[in-house]
């Protein structure tokens, strides 16, 4: 965590969560959705002017597509999972509930893959 000042110029400091790609942490997606874990992809940013991380949803029913990357069965959670790229969506800091995991560094790497696959990006040599 580090410290942040409090809108409006105001002098205190309070505590801002940082994150970092490959945690996953359990998020309440609302009344229709369910309490899931979802993959932070977005790069950490002490100083990101929102407190928002991109994250990617972790689901257990494959589709089998190319917005898919098996990440096995991680010891953090019960069953063979998917992380589903095409589900990306920023995430409020505060609604990030708890972290309880974080991914491999090699299967970071392959849902990078995936999003520069989604998004149409090529690689950097």
């Amino acid at each position: 965590m580090s410290c942040c000042r409090l809108p409006f110029g105001s002098p205190h400091l309070i505590l801002c969560m940082t994150t970092e790609p490959g945690q996953v942490y359990l998020v309440d997606l609302g009344m229709a959705a369910k309490t899931r874990p979802m993959l932070v992809v977005s790069r950490r940013d002490e100083d990101a002017p929102r407190a928002l991380a991109v994250c990617a949803p972790i689901t257990t029913a494959s589709r089998d597509s190319e917005y898919e990357v098996s990440i096995g069965k991680p010891k953090f959670l019960n069953e063979q999972s998917y992380v589903n790229v095409q589900g990306m969506q920023a995430i409020q800091h505060h609604e990030l509930k708890r972290m309880i995991g974080r991914l491999p560094d090699a299967d970071l790497q392959k849902v990078k893959g995936a999003i520069e696959w989604l998004f149409d990006i090529e690689a950097k040599e």
